[in-house]
């Protein structure tokens, strides 16, 4: 019940509706289709930290709450779109009306203290049509299913509602879920002995979500909603609750959405090739500079890609992508090979002195197909079930080469050192387990930029 699932399709596809923000946001006066709502913006895009607390409906365990930390990523151009727990391509549009394949994240409130056992959340895909009516207003259709087939679907009317220093977005769904969705999910068919079998029904969500725009780049962000459960879900042996509610606060940091037209930025596409090694140290050692080296010598390759996204936040000149990448864990004596998807936002700070060099941050998702053998040791120390998906983060120092080699013909090419981390986030994350730890390797990488 882990988001295994989401987690690759999204980085797979180079994406990952976030409850910060839809597509829809971008409404403005003399917009009227959704395609001339994105050209008035040159830059959509945001990474955001939130905090989300939920009832938990069912009977087991004596909590009757969980919180979980949730990081966010937001991008959309023509092609696809990230929306926090959300992602898609677009497969056909016309005038008001569109088809995306999509990707969602959805939360299972289990208790806190058997969430690593059973899993905290899932993910499910399927096709969404989206529907634009005007003065904000907005209707989806989605038919989902999860990894396992269990089908459900989602019918919303939305309505945006936009100020000089916020976004609203409310609306009411009607959930459909068929048998095994409500047999698996709230009857727990398949973790517990008295798991039972339920019939299909539907559920009523309503809520809201915005953004308030605080200074520059910087934004708030939150919202609450409520699920009113169908019949059979009411009356299961496994749930105690009729209503279920979350609430979510957090802030993040956008390009500023009242600045409309196009703007040529500095920042221009790269590709990142790197080599690494593991190492059992975690972060704060390897920063401090105590390095242990792996006895087994388990090492992988990346390639990176970097989407320019804009080149200052909060004014202070900062070049920011998008930064998808393929990682290959080579095959070793105590691992098999395997393969890992990032899909990440990357900030550079740039310093001329006594040559060119650059430091780098990037924050986002991880997935790998097989758990590496640095990080399940680490994990069976401490008594944790693995998850494949984990939060991820990269930092790097490079210089130019051709400012340190005097060549001129080299300018756009750097040499550096990066950190590649997988982590979950100190228990505070059920989207990834609700464990502690991760791996760490340090690399080294070439990068062009072009």
């Amino acid at each position: 019940m882990k988001a295994n699932l989401l987690a690759a399709s999204l980085a797979a596809a180079c994406v990952l509706s976030g409850p910060a923000m839809a597509d829809t946001d971008l409404t403005e006066s003399g917009a009227t289709t959704l395609s001339e709502l994105r050209k008035k913006h040159s830059e959509n895009w945001g990474i955001a930290a939130t905090m989300r607390s939920a009832s938990i409906p069912y009977t087991e365990g004596g909590s009757q709450n969980v919180q979980s930390f949730v990081p966010m990523m937001f991008y959309e151009d023509e092609a696809f779109f990230i929306h926090g727990i959300e992602g898609g391509l677009r497969l056909w549009e016309q005038g008001d009306w569109r088809l995306n394949t999509i990707l969602r994240m959805r939360f299972i409130d289990l208790p806190r203290e058997v969430q690593n056992d059973i899993g905290g959340d899932t993910g499910d895909f399927g096709f969404q049509l989206k529907k634009q009516w005007g003065e904000g207003w907005y209707s989806d259709l989605d038919l989902l299913s999860d990894k396992d087939y269990r089908l459900h679907g989602v019918a919303t009317l939305g309505k945006n509602i936009q100020g000089d220093s916020f976004d609203l977005n409310a609306t009411i769904s009607a959930i459909y879920k068929d048998a095994d969705f409500n047999s698996f999910y709230y009857g727990l068919s398949e973790y517990r002995d008295e798991g039972v079998r339920l019939g299909a029904g539907v559920d009523v969500k309503a809520g809201f979500s915005g953004r308030y725009h605080v200074y520059s780049n910087l934004y708030l962000l939150g919202g609450a909603y409520a699920t009113y459960f169908d019949s059979n879900v009411r009356h299961s042996p496994t749930i105690s609750e009729s209503w279920e509610g979350e609430v979510f606060a957090g802030f993040g940091f956008f390009n500023d959405n009242r600045v409309t037209g196009r703007r040529e930025i500095s920042t221009r596409p790269y590709v990142r090739v790197a080599h690494g090694w593991a190492t059992p140290s975690n972060i704060g050692e390897i920063i401090a500079g105590d390095v242990e080296k792996d006895p087994y010598n388990n090492q992988l390759t990346s390639v990176f890609y970097g989407h320019p996204l804009s080149d200052k936040l909060f004014g202070i000149p900062l070049d920011i992508y998008l930064t998808p990448g393929i990682v290959w864990h080579w095959q070793s004596e105590v691992q098999s090979s395997s393969a890992e998807i990032v899909m990440a936002i990357k900030a550079y700070y740039t310093i001329d002195w006594p040559t060119k060099w650059r430091v780098g941050v990037a924050e986002g998702l991880s997935y790998v197909n097989h758990i590496t053998y640095v990080e399940q040791t680490e994990l069976d120390e401490k008594g944790y079930e693995p998850s494949h998906l984990l939060n991820y983060i990269d930092l790097s120092v490079d210089v130019n080469l051709g400012d340190l080699f005097g060549k001129p013909e080299w300018n756009k090419a750097w040499l550096g050192y990066s950190l590649h981390h997988r982590s979950a986030i100190f228990e505070k994350a059920s989207q990834f387990g609700r464990i502690k730890g991760g791996s760490n390797y340090n690399t080294i990488y070439l990068q062009f930029d072009f």
